[in-house]
């Protein structure tokens, strides 16, 4: 089955060749630890550990690298108004972030590097842009020159004159072009490092660029991803160093989630309109958290309303209630939960396979809960069927990452239904419900 994926380079839906064979290298921009991070910042998070759980189900060796910046002026200001080093700030939200992560049951990615362990090749990295006159020193700092490569902006697709009205940038009298990026800044408050140019700190384009280069040690990766926002001018800059160094985008694929709004107004810590992540994942839980992350197909907008949350709320109840119904159902029939039978997944993989249509995928497991209460429904039950069709929910949700329990019955728990069952063909209802009562305080009805 071939995956194809929507490129930001190339503004079209591509089939995926990996440049080593059954393997896939993958980057994704990680959060700055200043501060707990807000919903929208959890949806990359979300929507590239599916990406890497469905690529590892396709049989492909995933090597996901996402980062920490621990070091940022907001980072020292954090640092300076709490009287800590910027090391402990680091630490605390790097752990409470992590928690959030894990929260959502979402795997670590299989390397987290931060920048402050990067320092070295992060100096020897501008040293080479240096040489190749693809960067230049003004008074202690040093500056990417715009001018020596060639298609700057083409991720983004806007042109120089509009790039100049949108950078985010500083204005610099030091800076050739108002487009030329920091790579090392010179600094007299927080913490800096030694450098041939004086004391200071990199500047925060150069640091992926540096650690994609330096974890992957190839001139191309597979897949760098992240949130839409990042397009211009960070992911323009890190291709521009990659162009200049190594003649190359950086990655093959480049993929960007879309926005997250809060009641339509755009989510930003700096106005104070956020919904942070330990605010959602305690409202509504960590399954139902990343139904709805994963519920609009991830290049599109998210906008999050009271109504959309409780939605998500009651696809989570659904999809429990079916898991718990059908392994219920199988275990008193005698049928292993812990076995494998043949599986349905065609119509949810070709989702997947399509741009990680992750919507497309929930419709799957929609129509596959209604085959479940289907065949509960009916007097004589295909048991085998209701075994495979229990398998694939199973497989789909952790493809998914939805972590959805199941019950084990216990001997006492089988011998419960079985008196419950006898109270009712004895049309005991009073007995009946009372057993009822104990069957749903244990979770299993």
């Amino acid at each position: 089955m071939e995956i194809r994926l929507y490129n930001s380079w190339s503004n079209k839906i591509e089939t995926l060749r990996p440049i080593k064979s059954g393997h896939i290298s993958m980057y994704v921009c990680g959060p700055t630890v200043y501060d707990y991070v807000h919903v929208g910042n959890l949806r990359p998070v979300v929507v590239f550990d599916v990406l890497r759980r469905f690529l590892e189900y396709m049989g492909y060796k995933v090597t996901y690298v996402s980062n920490y910046t621990d070091i940022d002026d907001k980072i020292i200001q954090k640092a300076l108004s709490s009287q800590k080093n910027e090391r402990e700030i680091a630490d605390f939200f790097i752990k409470a972030y992590e928690e959030d992560v894990l929260a959502l049951n979402s795997r670590l990615p299989t390397i987290t590097p931060r920048v402050a362990s990067f320092i070295n090749e992060i100096i020897d990295y501008i040293g080479r842009l240096i040489e190749k006159g693809a960067a230049y020193v003004v008074d202690g700092e040093v500056f990417f020159n715009i001018a020596s490569i060639q298609d700057y902006g083409h991720l983004s697709n806007m042109k120089t004159d509009e790039l100049i009205i949108g950078a985010r940038v500083e204005e610099s009298f030091k800076k050739r072009s108002p487009l030329d990026f920091i790579l090392w800044k010179k600094t007299t408050e927080g913490i800096s490092f030694d450098s041939p140019w004086g004391k200071g700190r990199p500047g925060w384009h150069t640091e992926c660029a540096v650690m994609i280069n330096s974890l992957f040690k190839d001139k191309l990766i597979d897949i760098h991803g992240g949130g839409f926002d990042l397009k211009f001018p960070h992911h323009d800059n890190e291709i521009a160093q990659s162009m200049a160094i190594n003649g190359t985008r950086l990655a093959n694929v480049w993929m960007h989630n879309g926005f997250i709004t809060l009641n339509d107004d755009k989510m930003s810590k700096s106005r104070g309109n956020i919904f942070s992540s330990k605010q959602a994942l305690s409202e509504i839980g960590g399954p139902a958290l990343r139904l709805m992350l994963l519920a609009t197909h991830y290049r599109l907008p998210v906008n999050l309303t009271e109504s959309f949350l409780e939605n998500a709320k009651v696809e989570i109840n659904k999809m429990t209630l079916a898991m718990r119904q059908v392994a219920v159902a199988l275990q008193l029939a005698h049928f292993d939960v812990g076995g494998e039978y043949p599986l349905l997944l065609d119509s949810f993989l070709t989702a997947l396979s399509d741009d990680l249509n992750t919507s497309n995928a929930l419709t799957s497991i929609n129509d596959l809960i209604k085959e479940i209460n289907h065949e509960l429904r009916v007097s004589h039950r295909d048991y085998p069927k209701l075994a495979s069709c229990f398998f694939t929910l199973k497989m789909m949700f952790n493809i998914l990452g939805l972590d959805i329990k199941f019950p084990i019955l216990s001997t006492a728990d089988r011998l419960l239904f079985v008196q419950y069952q006898q109270l009712k063909d004895a049309k005991d209802y009073q007995g009946s419900d009372t057993i009822r009562a104990q069957l749903i305080a244990r979770g299993l009805l």
